[in-house]
């Protein structure tokens, strides 16, 4: 009996697991077997999540990569991971150690060698570095500064809604780790990018993301140039840091699924038809079908 390929979601800071449950639904519609463990402290509600932030306070990057390796060891086979802002970057950790078959980073926050840091990020992260305790705290986001950090790409209400729906307080501690890492020479904001043996990586960025601006995942996509493994990256020029939950999640759920199909990872079900992409999705140079670029090969 063939078993479904197992797809794990990774969130990031300031949204809730659960708010992974359209991707979940729509990726066990196509074949998969998704689950969406939370990070480590993170209740098992929204609800929970913001009358116990001290819960999830105090959790860096080393121990909530570690969480994510312990569930893919249960696991029955290697997972494509999915995952968004820090759990992009979680995901790009596990992927470079071997852990997984696959890795979908949307936003992916920055790790150890990227150089770009925009004003914008500086912006979006204030409300956890104002304060330099909040190392070991959760900060929550006000529903002004969740519109400028995620929901600037839709309408106002459209991002108080989701605000209201998915956001919970976050540690403080993964942004002080990345935001030390180029001075750091065990900084546990490290990925792999050497590896040639890697299963393939798709980054994704929205083109008017204020929290993690296209430059920063550029600069993450350039960092593979010396890996002979499989990186592609695909840009929505209009999407923001709210795209894998807003109205417009869908679209970019189907580009990672097509992505998928086109490593021949997809289970052996036929899946629905993909759309074509959207007019003003950017594609660029080596995998016109793909709608991504490939890092340039040594």
């Amino acid at each position: 009996m063939t078993t479904a390929t197992p797809v794990v979601f990774i969130h990031g800071l300031w949204l809730h697991t659960s708010s992974w449950a359209p991707w979940v639904e729509l990726f066990r519609d196509h074949g998969y077997a998704p689950i969406a463990p939370g990070w480590p402290g993170v209740p098992d509600t929204v609800e929970e999540a913001r009358a116990n932030p001290e819960s999830i306070a105090g959790h860096g990057v080393a121990d909530v990569t570690a969480h994510y390796a312990s569930i893919i060891e249960s696991l029955p086979e290697k997972p494509i991971l999915v995952g968004h802002s820090f759990g992009g970057t979680i995901a790009q950790k596990l992927l470079g150690q071997d852990l997984a078959a696959a890795a979908v980073a949307i936003d992916a926050a920055q790790f150890k060698g990227v150089l770009p840091l925009p004003l914008s990020t500086l912006r979006a992260t204030f409300p956890v570095f104002k304060n330099p305790a909040n190392v070991r705290r959760a900060v929550a986001l006000t529903a002004e500064q969740f519109r400028y950090a995620f929901g600037n790409a839709v309408s106002p209400e459209e991002s108080d809604a989701l605000y209201e729906r998915w956001a919970i307080p976050a540690p403080g501690k993964p942004l002080f780790e990345a935001a030390s890492a180029n001075f750091n020479p065990y900084s546990p904001v490290t990925v792999n990018t050497a590896n040639d043996m890697r299963g393939p990586l798709l980054l994704m960025t929205g083109g008017k993301d204020h929290t993690v601006p296209g430059a920063i995942t550029h600069a993450e996509c350039k960092k593979y140039r010396h890996s002979d493994a499989i990186t592609d990256l695909h840009e929505f020029p209009d999407r923001a840091h709210s795209l894998t939950i807003d109205s417009g999640w869908r679209e970019v759920a189907d580009v990672a699924l097509a992505w998928l199909a086109r490593q021949s990872l997809a289970p052996s079900a036929p899946l629905a038809p993909v759309p074509a992409p959207r007019e003003g999705a950017v594609e660029t140079d080596a995998v016109p079908a793909a709608g991504a670029v490939s890092t340039p090969r040594r």
